[in-house]
């Protein structure tokens, strides 16, 4: 446990990031399952929608800095690659 005042305030501060942080990528699981089981479910239509919710959020993440700028990219281009073969599949 923390003895010194900046340390008690470095421990809240560190437990509020950690709570937000976690809601930010429980948000971005749910988006990039949603363009996942849409690709599953071979419906094109549905998949272009989910990755249209997905790429903002993930974007998002970035910019709070729960994701490093790479793994979103990363996570953008492979969920794009999966909706536009399945486009190109139908």
């Amino acid at each position: 446990m923390a003895n010194h005042k900046s340390a008690m305030k470095r421990n809240r501060q560190n437990e509020v990031r950690r709570e937000r942080n976690r809601a930010n990528r429980t948000r971005l699981k749910t988006l990039v399952r949603r363009v996942n089981e849409a690709v599953t479910a071979n419906s094109p239509e549905q998949a272009r929608e989910a990755l249209q919710a997905a790429v903002p959020g993930l974007d998002r993440a970035v910019n709070k800095g729960t994701l490093h700028r790479n793994t979103a990219a990363r996570k953008v281009s492979r969920l794009s690659r999966r909706v536009n073969a399945l486009s190109q599949n139908a």
